[in-house]
């Protein structure tokens, strides 16, 4: 790389970090303006350079609700390369059934293409809030729940994911690694150079960390606090026992435990502090409503027993 070259890359690299860190619009095109005026950047250099910028001022505006939505079927496509979807259809029936009539009671019962609910053809106890309203839950997830109740407190924690853009803010931090590595590609192909070539082929690798968000990483300790608080107030509004969740989640502890530490405890604080936390919030409820009981056996009964 000629002296040149490397004047024009730490000129494209300084300018693009400052967009980035202080968020200023603007900064990238007075700067490529700058370092044409200086010579320091050819006009081509300098278009790239305003490009790049754009691209990284971007990555600080709100998506919209359809963009959010097509960020979601990605997630989601990507999710069942791992864990499938699950063929039955009166069980997944019954649970879009379930979970419509939740969201209606949600703080944000709407979205650009409807709330959809899967189950996964998986043992691992898991369940994912992708962005725009696609919900997966796993049939080892399923197996944590006796009966209705316990499936819409599954169902209302992912909701609450969804409604608070829990995902989409993961998904945010994925897109900055996106444009990073478009502005190495247009400074590669302007600036040129061995090292920049391989600065490019490292931002292109870390594109993939994406989803990986969602998966492996998992929600904040604080994300998930607000969607367990989100969820009671949700069954309070649909009419379902608070204690639901609570049950739901020592169910799903001991079942970790058995699992030796599977699914959901790799990306969530451990079920059983989930569970201390909500009891001085949870009101006690009666016995178990049999009508809902014996709707959840009949659509789900041969799932949860793995027949």
């Amino acid at each position: 790389m000629n002296e040149r070259h490397l004047l024009a890359a730490i000129v494209a690299v300084s300018l693009l970090g400052a967009v980035l860190f202080c968020g200023c619009e603007g900064v990238g095109e007075v700067g490529a303006e700058i370092g044409r005026a200086t010579g320091v950047l050819t006009d081509s250099e300098a278009e790239s350079v305003k490009r790049s910028a754009q691209a990284v001022e971007r990555t600080w505006q709100d998506l919209t609700p359809e963009q959010e939505y097509y960020i979601g079927r990605a997630v989601a496509a990507s999710v069942f390369q791992s864990y499938p979807p699950l063929d039955r259809p009166e069980a997944n029936t019954y649970l879009n059934l379930l979970g419509q009539s939740l969201v209606v009671f949600s703080d944000r019962p709407e979205t650009f293409g409807g709330y959809h609910f899967l189950l996964l053809d998986s043992d691992e106890i898991n369940a994912f809030a992708a962005p725009g309203g696609l919900i997966l839950v796993s049939r080892g997830m399923l197996q944590c729940c006796r009966n209705e109740d316990e499936l819409a407190a599954v169902l209302a924690h992912e909701i609450g994911h969804v409604a608070m853009k829990h995902g989409l803010s993961s998904i945010k931090q994925g897109r900055l690694t996106t444009t990073f590595t478009i502005i190495a590609s247009e400074s590669a192909k302007q600036l040129g150079g061995e090292d920049l070539a391989a600065l490019t082929e490292e931002f292109t690798g870390s594109v993939g960390d994406v989803v990986l968000t969602l998966t492996t990483s998992g929600y904040s300790r604080k994300q998930e606090t607000r969607a367990d608080a989100a969820a009671v107030e949700l069954l309070r509004r649909a009419g379902y026992p608070e204690t639901a969740m609570i049950t739901m989640l020592e169910r799903m502890d001991q079942r970790l435990g058995n699992a030796g530490g599977l699914g959901f405890a790799k990306t969530h604080p451990s079920a059983a502090s989930r569970a201390d936390a909500l009891r001085p919030t949870v009101a006690a409820s009666g016995a178990a409503d049999t009508v809902r009981q014996q709707r959840f056996a009949a659509a789900m009964q041969s799932v949860v027993a793995g027949k």
